[in-house]
C-alpha cells in the first residue's frame, strides 16, 4: 500500500503513542543491552499544573537524552510525578468549593476537607501528565509517584512510601539537632494565612507614597537641624526641632517600632544616638541607634525600625538590641488587644484609645486612619509620591507581610557544607559553568530554611505537644513555660516517648489538631494522670518534600532493587530559577541523609521568550501555549524547534514561523521517504543491520556524510548541545540527503545498469533509516511512523540499535569529488541569483584551468552539475573575456558569460539604490548601539533586538557588496 501524500500528526501521535506504552517501551530497563544505566528524575510538576512552554523545553530536552540513551542499550529510567503543591491545591480546592456552594475549609473540618482534596486529585491532578504524553515524553509511568503517595488518608491507588520517607527524614533531622522550632520572621501571606517561601513571592511595582511623620524627642530635648546648604555642600541655615522625621511607606506598622536608625557619621544625627523619641500614637519610649542600614542621602536619613514587620528592620534590631513586637493578626489586621508586648512600656491611656480606634481593623484601613491622626494632631510632615516594588503572594495576588512567628526551621549551616564541597571537587556539575556562581553564593550566604506551612493539605510535622512536667508541677496554677514535644513518626511512637517522660502509669491520648500549635489538654481521671497530646497542626513545605525526591522516588527507605540499581541518578536538567530552591536543596537532603550526591551533572537551561525576546506573560498577551501548537504543526515541530534553539546559557525566542519551518522539515523527510518508495527502494526491504559497501560514488559519499552526522550528534548530546545536534541532523536531513542525493540518486535509479539500480536502492534505504534512527529522539512521531511504513522490522523504532560507525565509513575520494561538484553548483546558483539570470534559463560556462581531480569529477558528473547548475556546455579558453562572472572552486577557475544575457548597468543601479538604504538603516543602528545611554538605559530586551537587527543588515549589505563586485567584472 503506498504511502500517503502527507503525514498526519494528529492522527498518528495519539496511535503511536498508544501502541508505545502497550508494548512497554518506557518501562525501566526496556531494550537494556548494557550494564550502565541511566536515570534522570522529572522535576515534579504541581498536581494542579498544565503543560506550559518551560515545561515543553524542558521535557524536549530530558526525552532526547532518556530515548537517545535507551535506543543506546543503556538500562534507562526516567523516572516521573507531581508535587502535591501544598498551597496551589489547596486555593483550587477551596475555590471548586466556593462556586459549588459547599461548606467552606473551616466549616468541614480538616479530615473531611483533605478527603475532599484527594478526590480533586484522583479526578482532576492527571491532566498534565496527559499533556507530557502528547509533547512524547517517554517517562515510566507506571512508576509514577507523587509526593504525598502513602500519607493518612491515602485512597486506594495512592499507596507508596514517599509519606513515610518525608516523615522518617524529618524526625532523623530533628534528633540529629538539624531541624529547630523557633521565631523569625517569614513571608507571610494573610490571606492563605501561612508562611510562604521566596520563591512564592512577586515583586509588583506599584504607585504608593512616602509619609513623613514627626517623632518628638523625649525630656523636652532639641537640636539644631539643618535647612540650607552652600555650594559645597555645606549646611549654611538651621532651624531649632525638637522632634526627628522618618519616612515610612507603611504607617500601620508604627505601632510595632521598637527604635530610630540613623547612620553613624550622619552629621544631623550622631549627637543624638542614645537618646530616645516618643512613639505617637501609644507613648512608647524608644531608642536613636547608630547602624550604617540608614542612609544619609534617602529620605530624612533617619529611620523607623519594626523588628516584627520588616526583613532589614530585623536584622537591624539583632545587631542593636531592639525588640520585636508584632502587632497584626495572621490576616493582616491590627492585632492590639489582648497583646502584652504591645502594651508594654507604652502610656495605658492612649494604648486604650489606640486599642478602640484600630484594633482588628484591616492593615490599610488602619494606615488611613494613621495617617488622618497625623494630620489632625500635627505630627505628619509631609507626603511624597512614591513608586516603589510590593511583594505579593504569587497565588493569593494579595501583599505579603513580614512576619513574626513560631514555624520549624532546618538549621542549613550545619547540613551545607557536603553541598559546597560536590560542586567544587567536581562529583556534581553544574552547566553551564556560570550558573555555579548563583548555587555558591546561596549556599554561602544561606538562611535558616523555613519548613513549616499553616495548611492543612501536606505532611503534617511529626510532632505532639503536651505539657511540661514543670507545668505538672504548677498546676492549678498559670505556668507561662514552653509544652513539651515529641517528635516520632506516628502517634503510638511519640505515645512510647512521652511514657518514658511522663512514666508508665499516666494515661496518653490524642485528640484532633483543629486548634493552634501547641495545644493540648490533660487533667486528673481520679488518682491518674490523663494527658491528650495534640499533633503540630501545620504541614512541611513542599520543597522539604521535593527535597527528597530522587530517593524518595525509587523507594528510600526501603533498600529497593530501583534504589540500588539507579541512584545516585545522572543528570537533572532544571530552569535557572530553582537552582537554590529545589537543586540546592535536593544536594543538600541526599546527602544529609543518605551521604551521595543525587546526580553528576545540572544542566539549567535558559527561558522561552517571545519572538522579540519578551518574558511570556498573559499580561502582556504573549503567551505561546504548547498544546495549541502541537494542534496546529504537530509534537515533532515543536520539539524541533526548542532543541534547535537550546544554545547553553541563551534564552531562546519563539516564533509561530520557526515552528511552522521545522513543520515543513519533516514534510521534506516524508516526500523523501515518498520518493525513495515510488523508485521500489523498500520493496521487500527487511534490513538486517549491516551497512551496504558500494561502488558508485554517489552512494559511498552518503554513507560516509552519515557516518560523519552520527558522530557529530553523538558529541552534542554527551555535551548537552542540543542546539548543535539538532542543527547538524537538519543540515545533513533536508541539505545533503533530501536535496542533493536525491537528486543525485535520480540518473542512478531512473538510467543506470540494474547492478547500479540495486546499490542505490540498498543505499537509499540504508541512510533513510539512519535518518529515521538519529532524528528519532528529537522527532520521534514522525519517525516512528516511516519506521513502520517503509520496510519489515524487527522491532519498533524506539527500540532500534543506536549506531556505532564512524570515521572509518568516509571515503576520502568520493568525499572530495561529492563536495566538489556540490561546491561548483552552489557557487554557479549564487552567482546566477546575485546576476538575476532568469531561473529556467541554460547558459554556457568556460574554464581558464582544472586539474587531473577537478576533471575527472566533472566527467563522471557532468550530466548531473548540467541539469542542476542550467549549464548548457563547458568549454576551454585561455582567458575569460569581458563580461564573464569568475567562480572559483578547488582546482579550477570557471567563468559565466552573462554581458548579453543581462543589462548590466540596470543591474547594478538597482543594487546600489538597496545597498544605499540598507546601510542608511545599518548607519541608524550602529549609532544607537555606540550610545552609552541606548545601551545602558533601554530594556535588555531592545537592546539585544538591535544588535541582531544590525548583524542581520550587515550581512545582507555584505553579500550586497559581493554581487555589485561581480557585477564590477562585466562592466
Amino acid at each position: 500500500m503506498p504511502m500517503e501524500k502527507t503525514f498526519d500528526a494528529a492522527e498518528a501521535e495519539a496511535r503511536l503513542y498508544e501502541a508505545w506504552e502497550k508494548a512497554g517501551c518506557f518501562t525501566a530497563g526496556a531494550n537494556a543491552s548494557r550494564a550502565e544505566t541511566f536515570c534522570i528524575m522529572i522535576p515534579p510538576p504541581n498536581v494542579t499544573g498544565s503543560l506550559h512552554m518551560g515545561h515543553a523545553f524542558n521535557n524536549t530536552l530530558q526525552d532526547i537524552l532518556v530515548r537517545w540513551h535507551r535506543m543506546r542499550g543503556f538500562d534507562t529510567l526516567w523516572q516521573p510525578g507531581q508535587d502535591h503543591a501544598g498551597i496551589a491545591t489547596q486555593m483550587v480546592v477551596e475555590r471548586e468549593l466556593a462556586k459549588a456552594g459547599k461548606p467552606s475549609r473551616r466549616e468541614m473540618g480538616r479530615e473531611k476537607f483533605l478527603e475532599t482534596v484527594w478526590e480533586w486529585k484522583q479526578q482532576s491532578g492527571g491532566t498534565i501528565i496527559n499533556q507530557l504524553k502528547r509533547l512524547g515524553a517517554s517517562c515510566d509511568w507506571s512508576r509514577n509517584a507523587f509526593t504525598m503517595s502513602g500519607a493518612p488518608g491515602a485512597p486506594a491507588g495512592e499507596e507508596g512510601n514517599f509519606h513515610d520517607a518525608v516523615i522518617k527524614v524529618f524526625v532523623d533531622m530533628y534528633n540529629k539537632g538539624y531541624i529547630y522550632r523557633g521565631k523569625r520572621l517569614v513571608n507571610w501571606d494573610p490571606h492563605f494565612e501561612t508562611a510562604i517561601s521566596d520563591l512564592e513571592v512577586e515583586q509588583v511595582e506599584v504607585d504608593g507614597h512616602m509619609w513623613r511623620l514627626r517623632y518628638p524627642l523625649e525630656g523636652g530635648a532639641t537640636y539644631e537641624h539643618p535647612v540650607e546648604w552652600d555650594e559645597d555642600g555645606n549646611p549654611t541655615a538651621f532651624e531649632t526641632r525638637d522632634y526627628l522625621v522618618v519616612a515610612t511607606t507603611r504607617p500601620e506598622t508604627m505601632l510595632g517600632d521598637t527604635g530610630v536608625a540613623v547612620h553613624p557619621e550622619d552629621p544631623r544625627y550622631k549627637h543624638l544616638i542614645g537618646k530616645t523619641v516618643r512613639l505617637p500614637l501609644c507613648g512608647r519610649s524608644i531608642p536613636i541607634v547608630a547602624d550604617d542600614y540608614a542612609d544619609p542621602e534617602k529620605g530624612t536619613g533617619a529611620v523607623k525600625i519594626t523588628p516584627a514587620h520588616d526583613f532589614n528592620d530585623w536584622e537591624v534590631g539583632q545587631r542593636t538590641g531592639l525588640r520585636a513586637i508584632n502587632v497584626m493578626t495572621t490576616r493582616a489586621a491590627m492585632w492590639l488587644k489582648d497583646n502584652p508586648d504591645f502594651a508594654e512600656g507604652c502610656d495605658p491611656d492612649l494604648v486604650a484609645k489606640a486599642i478602640e480606634r484600630l484594633d482588628g481593623t484591616d492593615r490599610y484601613e488602619a494606615r488611613e486612619a494613621i495617617i488622618n491622626e497625623a494630620t489632625d494632631d500635627g505630627w505628619l510632615d509631609g507626603i511624597d509620591s512614591d513608586r516603589h516594588m510590593v511583594p505579593h503572594g504569587d497565588r493569593s495576588k494579595v501583599a505579603i507581610e513580614p512576619y513574626l512567628t513560631d514555624q520549624w526551621f532546618v538549621d542549613t549551616a550545619k547540613i551545607v557544607g557536603p553541598a559546597l564541597d560536590a560542586v567544587r571537587d567536581g562529583r556534581t556539575k553544574i552547566l553551564p559553568e556560570q550558573h555555579e556562581k548563583v548555587y555558591f553564593h546561596w549556599l554561602e550566604n544561606i538562611e535558616p530554611w523555613c519548613i513549616s506551612r499553616q495548611l492543612w493539605w501536606g505532611h503534617q510535622i511529626p510532632v505532639w505537644y503536651g505539657p511540661s512536667k514543670e507545668e505538672l508541677d504548677a498546676y492549678p496554677a498559670v505556668y507561662s513555660g514552653l509544652p513539651q514535644s515529641f517528635c516520632a513518626p506516628s502517634f503510638e511512637a511519640a505515645r512510647e516517648l512521652a511514657s518514658q517522660y511522663y512514666g508508665e502509669d499516666v494515661q496518653i491520648g490524642e485528640f484532633p489538631s483543629t486548634g493552634p500549635a501547641r495545644s493540648y489538654a490533660f487533667g486528673w481521671n481520679g488518682p491518674k494522670l490523663s494527658i491528650d497530646l495534640q499533633r503540630d497542626p501545620d504541614v512541611l513545605d513542599t520543597w522539604f518534600s521535593s527535597g527528597l525526591w530522587p530517593i524518595g522516588t525509587l523507594g528510600w527507605p526501603e533498600q529497593t532493587d530501583e534504589l540500588n540499581k539507579y541512584f545516585p541518578t545522572d543528570v537533572l536538567i532544571t530552569g535557572f530559577d530553582i537552582i537554590f530552591f529545589w537543586v540546592a536543596r535536593m544536594m543538600m537532603m541526599q546527602l544529609a541523609v543518605v551521604d551521595q550526591i543525587p546526580f553528576h551533572t545540572v544542566y539549567v537551561h535558559a527561558l522561552v521568550r517571545d519572538e522579540k525576546g519578551k518574558k511570556m506573560s498573559k499580561s502582556l498577551g504573549n503567551v505561546l501555549d504548547p498544546l495549541e501548537l502541537i494542534d496546529e504543526f504537530g509534537a515533532d515541530a515543536v520539539r524541533f524547534t526548542l532543541t534547535s534553539m537550546a544554545a547553553m546559557g541563551r534564552d531562546l525566542k519563539l516564533s509561530t514561523q520557526r515552528i511552522a519551518g521545522y513543520r515543513n522539515f519533516g514534510t521534506k523527510l516524508w516526500n523523501a521517504a515518498r520518493f525513495a518508495e515510488m523508485n521500489g527502494v523498500f520493496e521487500g526491504y527487511a534490513p538486517d543491520g549491516t551497512i551496504p559497501q558500494p561502488a558508485e560514488t554517489v552512494n559511498t559519499w552518503i554513507i560516509g556524510e552519515t557516518a560523519r552526522v552520527r558522530q557529530t550528534v553523538d558529541d552534542a548530546l554527551a555535551a548537552y548541545r542540543f542546539n548543535d545536534a539538532a542543527n547538524a541532523l537538519y543540515a545533513f536531513v533536508w541539505g545533503k540527503v533530501c536535496d542533493w542525493y536525491v537528486e543525485f540518486s535520480k540518473p542512478l535509479l531512473m538510467d543506470g545498469t540494474p547492478a547500479q539500480q540495486a546499490e542505490t536502492r540498498a543505499t537509499m534505504a540504508w541512510v533513510i533509516d539512519q535518518c529515521l534512527i538519529l532524528l528519532h529522539p528529537i522527532m520521534p512521531y514522525i519517525t516512528e511512523e516511516l519506521w513502520g511504513t517503509l520496510g519489515q522490522r524487527d522491532k519498533m523504532l524506539v527500540h532500534a540499535d543506536w549506531p556505532t560507525y564512524g570515521p572509518e565509513l568516509i571515503d576520502a575520494q568520493a568525499d572530495r569529488e561529492m563536495n566538489w561538484v556540490i561546491g561548483l553548483i552552489e557557487e554557479v546558483r549564487s552567482a546566477r541569483a546575485q546576476m538575476h539570470v532568469p531561473v529556467g534559463l541554460q547558459i554556457p560556462m568556460l574554464f581558464t584551468e582544472l586539474d587531473a581531480a577537478g576533471r575527472a569529477a566533472w566527467d563522471r558528473n557532468e550530466a548531473l552539475i548540467q541539469r542542476l547548475a542550467r549549464i548548457e556546455s563547458l568549454e576551454a579558453a585561455e582567458t575569460l573575456p569581458k563580461g564573464c562572472v569568475t567562480i572559483a572552486v578547488e582546482g579550477g577557475s570557471f567563468g559565466l558569460p552573462l554581458a548579453g544575457i543581462i543589462d548590466v548597468a540596470e543591474e547594478q543601479a538597482r543594487l546600489e539604490k538597496t545597498l544605499a538604504k540598507l546601510e542608511k538603516e545599518l548607519g541608524g543602528l550602529q549609532g544607537r548601539l555606540k550610545n552609552p545611554k541606548f545601551v545602558e538605559s533601554a530594556p535588555e530586551d531592545v537592546v539585544e533586538e538591535t544588535r541582531e537587527l544590525a548583524a542581520a543588515k550587515g550581512e545582507e549589505a555584505d553579500k550586497l557588496r559581493a554581487a555589485l563586485a561581480r557585477l564590477a567584472e562585466l562592466a
